[in-house]
């Protein structure tokens, strides 16, 4: 198909909510869009199993389907007043079109940290290391290597049996193609952290559904459990000790303890809220009233609502302590509950396109690091070997 009825083709799916039938299944036009560049960027990058260049076909598909996709954010304004000359010298208030805000800010550097990831698997075209794919027998001339580096890529081999194995030259990559590597990793880790405050930017805006408010118990303390309570109400906290305390063993629980922070964060802020809202509705209907008893009554009411907000306002920024230690410690941790609710039930479609694009990047860059990590780990065993061999002993 030609470029045009490939688009045609895209936006009709799009415009359909993904339900061919044109029935009213389909799902939001936010959403769709949404799903839409995570479904391209699982087809381009997949799970990036190599330090290598996108092929040509690959690296053209995305741009050019990004490029499909990204065109409805020029379209996405927001209405501000400006000043119009005329001719005979008078000024006229009229309402012009500008890109929204958020748009206009974060997409542009969306793009700048795609073309710098595209760039950085560009460069991995000549490196002095290899891979070899798992159970394939090597030639007689790479035997030698093989048996000095199958002990250094044993423990790897177990942790992480799916992907090829790297190799390097017997006594390691050179400090030339060390250096080069760091220096891409360093580079890759700040594009990461990009994308992720750009994420959770984005993800903070977004309105949060009535079906998770329906699914969160009544209080912060059922939500959190008994051993998490403590650890936040104690006169001492500490999120790396009450993160000890946890049974932390797996991903599943990880990620459990982090919904369970996360939903009690909610219910706290949304209790100060309601506090402060009934402390303005309280202070409205006092100021028609002149007597001072009930004045008097009032102020003691607000006192004790204050102390309140004050004790739920302390939980709320330990609970957040807590949780950004949690994303610290477990850097791939899958998307919370509340983030899921968040993406599903959006209806912004600005919105969607920043947090979809920000996390396909974060998930490339995050694999990007994982694959330089493997190759390093490798040349670090390779080099211990050559530091412990006897001849450099001798």
């Amino acid at each position: 198909l030609s470029e045009v009825e490939m688009m045609k083709e895209k936006f009709a799916k799009l415009l359909l909510g993904e339900d061919m039938s044109g029935g009213a299944k389909g799902v939001c036009t936010a959403l769709a869009i949404s799903n839409a560049i995570t479904n391209l960027a699982a087809s381009v990058f997949g799970e990036l199993w190599r330090l290598e260049p996108l092929s040509h076909e690959r690296k053209t598909m995305w741009r050019r389907e990004m490029e499909w996709l990204l065109s409805v954010s020029d379209y996405i304004v927001e209405l501000v007043p400006s000043w119009q000359s005329f001719r005979d010298g008078s000024n006229l208030e009229v309402m012009v079109t500008r890109p929204r805000s958020d748009i206009h800010i974060n997409l542009p550097a969306l793009r700048k940290l795609d073309t710098m990831l595209l760039e950085s698997l560009d460069s991995y075209k000549e490196t002095d290391f290899w891979y070899v794919e798992q159970g394939i027998i090597l030639s007689e001339k790479d035997d030698t290597n093989k048996n000095n580096n199958k002990q250094h890529s044993l423990q790897r081999q177990e942790e992480k049996w799916w992907l090829p194995t790297p190799r390097v030259p017997p006594n390691g990559l050179s400090d030339e193609a060390r250096k080069s590597l760091q220096n891409q990793r360093d580079c890759t880790s700040q594009i990461l952290k990009a994308a992720v405050a750009i994420n959770g930017q984005v993800l903070s805006e977004m309105e949060v559904p009535d079906l998770f408010w329906e699914s969160l118990p009544k209080n912060g303390k059922s939500c959190l459990g008994e051993v998490m309570y403590r650890g936040l109400t104690a006169e001492k906290f500490s999120p790396d000790a009450l993160l000890q305390h946890l049974n932390l063993s797996t991903e599943h629980n990880a990620l459990e303890a982090a919904n369970r922070v996360e939903a009690a964060i909610h219910i706290w802020q949304r209790k100060i809220h309601q506090q402060k809202h009934q402390q303005i509705q309280q202070q409205q209907q006092h100021q028609q009233k002149d007597m001072i008893k009930q004045n008097a009554k009032s102020s003691w009411g607000k006192v004790k609502d204050f102390v309140a907000e004050i004790d739920r306002q302390t939980l709320v920024e330990r609970a957040e302590s807590l949780l950004l230690s949690f994303k610290q410690r477990f850097p791939g941790l899958p998307q919370s509950v509340l983030d899921v609710n968040k993406i599903q039930y959006n209806r912004d479609v600005g919105h969607s396109i920043l947090e979809s694009y920000s996390r396909v990047l974060e998930s490339l860059a995050f694999n990007i690091l994982a694959r330089i990590d493997d190759v390093l780990f490798i040349d670090d065993a390779a080099r211990q070997g050559r530091i412990n061999s006897p001849a450099v002993t001798a």
